[in-house]
């Protein structure tokens, strides 16, 4: 596998964020979500958040976030896991939250 086909590696060959578009027609691009404090066990958790673009992409119209990917004792633990997903793995991730979605009204 490329250095780029995992989040993590893509972020830094790009120096951003990938971009993706969702089942619903929109486009999105992610970043990663780590918790600032742990939760009663000592875990931090880590998760996906998807930005929702414009149509015209000049500005974003909302977001999508997955439940907690990882867990892990400092928040790198946690994180380190989620950066590792394929970018493959991160569109699956997409497709979910996009189909759990509920319409929106008209």
């Amino acid at each position: 596998m490329s250095a780029d086909g995992t989040l993590g590696g893509y972020e830094r060959q790009h120096g951003r964020a990938p971009a993706f578009g969702g089942a619903d027609g929109l486009a999105y691009s992610v970043a990663t979500f780590v918790d600032d404090d742990p939760d009663a066990q000592g875990r931090y958790g880590a998760a996906l958040l998807f930005i929702r673009w414009s149509p015209g992409a000049d500005k974003p119209i909302g977001h999508l976030e997955t439940d907690y990917l990882a867990f892990g004792v400092t928040p790198d633990a946690a994180l380190a896991p989620v950066l590792a997903l394929t970018l493959q793995e991160v569109k699956a991730h997409l497709d979910r939250c996009t189909a759990a979605r509920p319409a929106e009204s008209a």
